[in-house]
């Protein structure tokens, strides 16, 4: 399943890059991350590896994010593992004003059991959804300062 999303960031290239770039920021704009862990590599570079822990509907998840591609402040590739899918994404990032920014982000997730492929075929708009979540709280996060960190 593959699917593109778009978001306007009303604030300016350079201040989300920093704000995106920084694992540290991820618990204000990913609801129901609880702890990461450094797994290899130089933290937020290519080829980087870390384990993120999730705790989403009462139910604990862990994912492996791998930067595959880095070339900030305009583009941002990952792939993430968990026991029933892999997801790769490829994130962009453009100035649209002066004061805006322009995120469109492209996944594409590849079931690696048959429940994870019932689950995709099923209920494709769930992933659509979760991604466009953390989407709109990066931009609250960025543009208001408000954390989803106790959400």
């Amino acid at each position: 399943m593959k699917y593109t999303l778009d978001i306007v960031i009303e604030m300016p290239l350079d201040e989300c890059m920093k704000t995106f770039a920084n694992s540290e920021n991820m618990k204000h704009w990913q609801r129901g991350l609880t702890t990461i862990e450094h797994i290899s590599g130089t933290p937020g570079e290519f080829c980087a590896k870390m384990k993120m822990h999730y705790t989403l509907r009462k139910r604990p998840i862990s994912v492996i994010e791998t930067i595959t591609h880095k070339n900030l402040p305009h583009e941002w590739y990952a792939t993430y593992t968990t026991d029933g899918a892999d997801n790769i994404q490829e994130n962009f990032f453009k100035a649209t004003s002066e004061n805006q920014t322009q995120w469109t982000s492209i996944n594409e997730f590849f079931p690696l059991n048959f429940r994870m492929h019932l689950k995709l075929w099923v209920m494709p708009r769930t992933f659509k959804k979760q991604t466009l979540r953390y989407m709109k709280d990066f931009k609250n996060f960025v543009e208001n300062g408000i954390s989803v960190a106790d959400a």
